[in-house]
């Protein structure tokens, strides 16, 4: 990372290395010119709002990268949420691949290892260097109206097995796999899009079931992880949800399961996490209690709004630069 020599960079650069935005339109605009050359943001997140055919996307990524570069001398991590089955954002002209549940359901590990590696493929010559995938979260409540399918399965062996599968076959293509969303959105029957869900479950129980996917993919080498907008009040003794929480964020993740990548959150306009804080004081929050990557999606507020703020807690000492450098 010295190379790309981050010492150098202003306290503006380093905390738009912190986010990641959703950006609007098919091509560079000027919109999205201006987040890079003046907010210098760092990170892209693409949905199907950027995506029509192959070559568009290929030129938009090109472009992204070639500014980024002129401008920051950095490149940018630009991600999507490329899950197969219910969850794809890539359609016209690229595989639409199978979900996670039909994945597990051949009973063979090796097709996972082959969805990844030409997922992996696709996405690494589209210009993509990081998937919002897999789930490693377990289906063990059938009420959950947000996972369901997009879980390999109820048995978190299968999830084990088949995720590390997809994770492995996604980064010997030079794509970051993003195991998600930890500690585990399994059992939950509220969806974090729409409210602030909550498992009570005792560590203990954590460690045998939710923990289990997440665990072997740190171990084994997973290079990021997203968390989950879901309060764990027996790990946190307080309401935070997880994205949120320095004890689930860094004394859990960090520091008991010695996680050295790349924490990543999930959307922070989601509603698990603007029905009690707003996107730019929860984006201080989450920097604070570990996250490297903050997501906001929407294409427009309140991403500068969150710039301004971050640097205005930086200015008055609530965020410092300590942590700005650690993140």
């Amino acid at each position: 990372m010295n190379k790309y020599q981050l010492d150098k960079l202003t306290i503006k650069e380093k905390i738009g290395q912190l986010m990641m935005f959703g950006i609007d339109g098919l091509e560079l605009n000027e919109d999205t010119i201006k987040l890079i050359k003046e907010d210098k943001i760092g990170n892209i997140i693409l949905f199907t709002r950027n995506i029509k055919t192959p070559e568009q996307l290929f030129n938009l990524t090109k472009n992204l990268q070639k500014l980024a570069l002129e401008e920051l001398k950095i490149p940018l991590f630009i991600s999507v949420d490329q899950e197969g089955g219910m969850v794809t954002r890539i359609f016209n002209g690229a595989t639409f691949f199978p979900g996670a549940m039909t994945i597990s359901a051949t009973n063979n590990k090796d097709n996972a290892y082959q969805v990844g590696k030409m997922m992996g493929k696709e996405l690494s010559a589209l210009g993509i260097n990081m998937n919002l995938a897999p789930i490693l979260d377990i289906n063990n409540n059938p009420f959950n109206p947000v996972i369901g399918v997009r879980s390999y399965s109820d048995d978190k062996e299968i999830v084990k097995d088949f995720s590390w599968k997809v994770i492995k076959g996604l980064q010997e293509e030079g794509v970051f796999a993003t195991g998600k969303h930890f500690p585990g959105h399994g059992d939950t029957n509220v969806d974090s899009h729409l409210g602030l869900p909550v498992i009570n479950h005792e560590k203990e129980s954590l460690n045998k079931n939710e923990f289990y996917p997440f665990k072997n993919a740190i171990a084994k080498g997973i290079k990021a992880i997203m968390s989950s907008h879901i309060n764990f009040p027996n790990l946190t003794n307080d309401d935070l949800p997880a994205t949120l929480s320095k004890k689930i964020m860094t004394d859990l993740l960090r520091k008991e399961f010695n996680f050295q990548g790349l924490s990543v959150s999930d959307g922070m306009g989601m509603k698990g996490i603007v029905d009690n804080y707003s996107t730019e004081e929860a984006s201080l929050m989450a920097i604070n209690a570990g996250m490297n990557l903050v997501c906001v999606c929407h294409p427009y507020s309140p991403r500068r709004e969150t710039l301004t703020y971050l640097l205005k807690s930086y200015q008055e000492g609530r965020l410092s630069l300590k942590t700005i450098n650690e993140r």
